[in-house]
């Protein structure tokens, strides 16, 4: 498959983004232009992060999104707690859990989450979700399928600014795995004590990030971060570890984080495509020449993601660094 057929319909025009965040921030990309293939290579390569508009979500499935988390948030405890997540699962679990986690006096992560199994579809139950919001379920669903076809799209993109095949890159990963976490930050009285999400790089291939108008999340960017400002109905492309690997490191997955508010409550929807466990990553041949050799080793996505949740460390720590060939 190519990738470019999963794409939605075009928006009609008076549905389409027209304005542009406030500098600096990451790039702006426009999916309904003739060819946004320039742009993106542009992106992924000085970036590792951008915006899209006009992608073909339509801006109500983000805001219902969006909706239906807070309000699960501000549920009572014991209804949320009917969809905890179970303990002996280990940090993969499906459900509601809470990371105030403190290290040595330190908080380093601050939000409760809700995190949804949603593809392939046989780890798809939404009988895991919550049931006491209307619509929830058919919401996250819908969702899924959207994502998932924008994920397609511009992997597809991604593909071909690097001149592979459309399909190259979404062939490389196989089936998406894919979850969505919905993250919830209580405003935090001592910011300068805590960061809602320490600074890491995603494990995965494509990152597909929302977030509400208060902001917060931030990207590494030439050593310096750069915040990435709120874009009414956009959606925060961020390229994730494989991704790096069958590019040859062509494009670097983005270190980011995110900080914490002293005065408002912040929330944000995660869309992670991944391999599944059993495949294989390494670097596209066609990319490797005489003169740039590959700089991966071959890795199986399950040591890869163990390594991630057992080894990633703090203070943006990439584990792809151990891949690098010396």
């Amino acid at each position: 498959m190519t990738g470019m057929e999963a794409a939605s319909p075009p928006l009609p025009q008076r549905d389409r983004v027209q304005i542009q965040p406030p500098s600096p921030s990451i790039p702006t990309i426009d999916l309904s232009s003739s060819d946004p293939t320039p742009q993106v290579r542009r992106a992924c390569s000085e970036w590792s992060a951008f915006h899209v508009i006009n992608h073909g979500v339509p801006p109500s499935l983000l805001k219902e999104m969006r909706s239906l988390g807070v309000e699960f948030f501000q549920s009572p405890m014991e209804q949320k707690t009917r969809y905890s997540c179970d303990p002996t699962e280990g940090p993969t679990a499906q459900g509601y859990g809470s990371k105030m986690l403190a290290r040595d006096g330190t908080v380093l992560d601050w939000r409760d989450y809700f995190k949804h199994y949603t593809l392939p579809l046989h780890r798809r139950d939404p009988t895991k979700w919550p049931h006491f919001i209307p619509n929830y379920r058919e919401v996250v669903t819908q969702y899924s399928n959207e994502m998932e076809r924008l994920a397609k799209r511009l992997l597809s993109i991604i593909s071909q600014s690097l001149n592979l095949p459309p399909s190259y890159i979404e062939d490389a990963v196989g089936d998406l795995y894919q979850n969505i976490i919905v993250s919830f930050y209580p405003p935090c009285l001592r910011p300068d004590l805590a960061l809602r999400i320490e600074a890491h790089s995603d494990m995965g291939a494509i990152t597909l990030l929302i977030q509400d108008d208060v902001g917060g999340l931030e990207v590494l960017k030439d050593d310096q971060w750069v915040q990435v400002q709120p874009l009414e109905d956009a959606i925060v492309v961020i390229l994730a570890s494989m991704t790096e690997i069958i590019t040859n490191g062509a494009y670097k997955c983005s270190v980011h984080r995110a900080l914490v508010n002293a005065d408002k409550a912040r929330l944000s929807v995660a869309t992670f495509h991944d391999p599944s466990m059993v495949r294989k990553i390494y670097p596209a041949p066609p990319l490797i020449t005489a003169e740039n050799r590959a700089k991966y080793k071959e890795v199986l996505y399950a040591d890869f993601a163990k390594s991630w949740y057992y080894g990633q460390g703090p203070d943006g720590e990439r584990n792809i660094d151990a891949l690098l060939i010396q």
